[in-house]
């Protein structure tokens, strides 16, 4: 049985927490919101079993790593520091990095930034979009208008925080298990302005079959721990970085690409596919996952490992 070993690196100035396994070429796998290295359990055993030393770190202001206080410390180019600083204290010249929902889009910019510390890339989730034509909030006021949109319900600091941390096993039970972030349910399209991301939500009872008692009492715990300030700051970053990373509207992923998406993913209604091709045009292939939801590398691990490893199996040596 692969053992999953846990250690802090300083890099960029802070301490993160890693969880790794496994020895070879390496792989560097970035979680997304709310969750930490912890998402990736059932991918770091098969990583390191095909022979690839697999690293997973809780990203600055998640589970047992840094928590820096100000608000812009949770920018892109910040994170895009971490993570090559992170190569750098493993010894690394370069790595694979797979990304989930934020940590998708941390990886996608990692590629398309710094494409001499990444030479591939896989995205779960959230596909590459580039630089939006305006500021990301304006560009969900457009899109939404009066209607209520998480988002844009997450940019007031401290708002969020309290709601959420009024209950920790609530919140993640509609989040994880319920519709809370899909903008096309039913209760999501009822709010108002001043509600909040769980107003009018249904929190299940039982939790989905792909998420065991254990792990979600792991999940609560870390969350209860750690809070959800640092997490909820990388959506308040989204203007600063349009601003900083102009880059992006013009920068082509060139590196050999996979993306994966759970078919029943609410964001494909947000994000179409198809539009990020021009910008990676060595997209190997969209595997879209049936039956899956948007946490699709912990509901069906058994396909998504078998995709990350036949995608870096192919690699060049």
């Amino acid at each position: 049985m692969t053992t999953i070993k846990h250690r802090f690196m300083r890099t960029n100035g802070i301490q993160l927490h890693i969880a790794e396994a496994g020895q070879g070429p390496l792989v560097l796998l970035l979680h997304g919101w709310p969750e930490s290295s912890y998402a990736w359990r059932h991918q770091l055993a098969a990583l390191a079993a095909a022979g690839y030393h697999a690293v997973a770190p809780d990203v600055r202001g998640y589970g047992q790593s840094d928590k820096p206080a100000p608000v812009e410390a949770y920018r892109m180019s910040v994170l895009l520091d971490d993570f090559t600083g992170l190569l750098d204290a493993l010894g690394e010249k370069s790595a694979v990095v797979v990304g989930h929902d934020w940590g998708a889009t941390m990886a996608w910019t990692c590629a398309a930034l710094r494409p001499e510390r990444f030479r591939a890339v896989v995205g779960l989730g959230v596909p590459h979009l580039g630089r939006a034509p305006i500021p990301p909030t304006q560009l969900f006021r457009s899109m939404f208008g009066e209607r209520w949109f998480y988002v844009l319900y997450f940019q007031e600091p401290g708002v969020a925080e309290a709601e959420f941390e009024a209950d920790v096993p609530k919140t993640m039970r509609a989040i994880l298990g319920g519709d809370a972030l899909d903008p096309t349910a039913a209760a999501h399209r009822a709010k108002r302005p001043g509600d909040g991301l769980l107003t009018g939500i249904d929190v299940p009872a039982s939790l989905p079959p792909w998420l065991t008692e254990d792990d979600f009492a792991h999940d609560t715990r870390e969350l209860e721990a750690s809070g959800f300030r640092g997490g909820l700051n990388r959506y308040r970053n989204m203007d600063r970085d349009w601003e900083e990373l102009p880059e992006l509207a013009t920068a082509r992923i060139e590196q050999p690409a996979l993306f994966i998406v759970g078919e029943r993913d609410p964001g494909r209604s947000l994000a179409p596919i198809d539009s990020m091709k021009a910008l990676v045009p060595n997209l190997q292939e969209v595997q879209v996952v049936p039956g899956a939801g948007h946490w699709v590398q912990q509901e069906r691990p058994a396909e998504v490992n078998a995709a990350i490893l036949g995608f870096l199996r192919a690699l060049p040596a």
